[in-house]
């Protein structure tokens, strides 16, 4: 066997028959001889250029809303797709009239009569914080028209913000890998989501926590962890994950920091809210729980296309959740090799994402890091990509016919649950090519330079404890102590 260039990234213009067509728009492949250090343009330079560039695309695509559209009645935002929660929320979660999340409550017709027509935030604490500091810096004075205008740019230039983390993250976490993060700096589908609601916070605080991971520090990752937890409920799977990969390694004091850590941090951040404002703190719980079958999940469609109601979604929801799950932990425990862990975070938090009972645009964004960690492959990603833009058109278009009345202008129902449909099996393609590259590791493109989990951290290398087959108990070739690499050739026996 022999050793790689630890030093030389990996070029996905080499590799990836996709980005070498794509890189004819700047002047081709690099060549193999070509210097790639010294220059200025670092890829994670590079990186976060294209990043900002790509969010302030999103920002113009959001421009016939922000002039007119958002505050014209509800149909032109959904016909020109631009809609966005952030400048209506302004003013109908009370952050236009000062009032503090948790404690004070606003006006809504929905609220249960016995709190006199008046509800609290619906949001987790930390993305609550996040929306208040937007409030605070947004001026005072003008219209209310000009304040939403001022709160969605706020809310976008810290979003733009976490979308930089978000990439530098996905570039460092992969050390051979920078150029991986371009997947995420150019998605389609991160730009037109970004500004849609404050998901990126959470995003963000889940890339650093893989990052620390990747880098040995599990206590950290842990703390990052309880904070993207504490903005977002989808980032507490991670600690699944790595659940069951410490379990196959045996890395149990790893994995017990990193959820002590998580632990901690979560209860420092809503410990305070909890006990001050028992009753706005757990509105958002009590929301989850209660919601009803919502747009673009695959409990609608059922519901729409047999006229069933499904009164008990929260349990199917649950149910079909905990399968995919468990299906997860078995093909974990399996496996020829231990899965990556960015392979593992991907397919649980996506079978999440397919088996919860609303499915929002957005919630793209919850992948979109995973997946070019997991399957850093162009075709595969834009597939994908493709799907979830049909998607972002099909919910808006959908809304606009629902509320254009007897105009019938936009997408019937039919037309939605085609988009539905197409998500749904965008994101699962995906996740089967996720699922061959752990079956059949040598398909796995991270790995073709010899190295066994990049983002593993303490779990790089290791040598497995538990497994639950036959064929994950032959001998691997792990890489040697130290992080150094080697390369398998093509023998598909290692």
């Amino acid at each position: 066997m022999t050793k790689v260039h630890e030093d030389r990234p990996v070029l996905p213009t080499q590799q990836d028959e996709v980005a070498a067509a794509g890189s004819e728009l700047i002047g081709g492949p690099i060549g193999r001889r070509a210097r790639l250090g010294g220059h200025w343009l670092a890829p994670v330079r590079v990186v976060v250029l294209v990043v900002i560039g790509m969010f302030a695309l999103g920002m113009v695509q959001k421009l016939p809303c922000y002039d007119w559209a958002w505050f014209r009645g509800a149909g032109s935002q959904y016909t020109h797709a631009c809609y966005s929660d952030i400048p209506h929320l302004y003013s109908a979660r009370g952050f236009a009239d000062g009032l503090v999340p948790y404690f004070d409550r606003f006006p809504d017709v929905a609220a249960d009569p016995k709190y006199g027509g008046m509800q609290y935030l619906e949001y987790p604490v930390l993305t609550g914080a996040f929306m208040q500091v937007a409030a605070w810096l947004t001026p005072s004075s003008g219209s209310i028209q000009h304040r939403e205008q001022m709160y969605w740019m706020v809310n976008a230039g810290m979003l733009m913000a976490c979308a930089v983390v978000i990439a530098v993250c996905v570039a460092r976490t992969h050390r051979r890998r920078p150029w991986d993060a371009l997947l995420v700096a150019l998605a389609p589908a991160l730009a037109l989501n970004a500004t849609v609601n404050w998901d990126l916070p959470a995003v963000a605080l889940a890339a650093v926590a893989m990052l620390m991971w990747s880098r040995s520090r599990p206590l950290l990752a842990g703390v990052l962890i309880g904070l993207a937890t504490a903005a977002k409920l989808y980032p507490v799977l991670l600690l699944g994950a790595l659940f069951v990969l410490c379990w196959r390694a045996g890395k149990w004091r790893a994995f017990g920091a990193t959820a002590l850590g998580a632990a901690v941090s979560w209860l420092v951040v809503n410990g305070p809210v909890m006990y001050f404002a028992w009753d706005g703190w757990k509105r958002f719980y009590v929301f989850s729980q209660e919601r009803p079958i919502d747009f673009g999940s695959v409990w609608l469609l059922i519901s729409q296309r047999t006229g069933n109601p499904l009164e008990g979604a929260n349990t199917y929801a649950t149910g079909l959740t905990l399968l995919l799950c468990l299906a997860i932990g078995l093909l974990t425990l399996t496996a020829p090799r231990r899965p990556r862990f960015a392979q593992l975070a991907f397919l649980v938090v996506a079978a999440f994402v397919l088996a919860n009972k609303v499915y929002s645009p957005q919630y793209v964004l919850w992948l979109i890091p995973l997946a070019a960690l997991a399957r850093p492959r162009w075709r595969d990603f834009l597939i994908w990509q493709a799907g979830e833009i049909v998607y972002f058109l099909g919910i808006w278009f959908y809304l606009a016919y629902t509320t254009s009345g007897d105009k019938h202008q936009g997408l019937p129902v039919e037309g939605y649950q085609l988009a539905i449909v197409v998500h749904l099996l965008a994101t699962l393609y995906l996740c089967a090519v996720v699922v061959r590259d752990i079956l059949l590791p040598e398909r796995d493109v991270v790995r073709r330079d010899g190295s066994d989990d990049p983002s593993g951290g303490v779990l790089d290398g290791a040598e497995d404890a538990f497994v639950l087959s036959e064929r994950a108990k032959a001998p691997q070739c792990a890489a040697p102590s130290g992080g150094q690499r080697v390369d398998w050739g093509t023998d598909p026996g290692h």
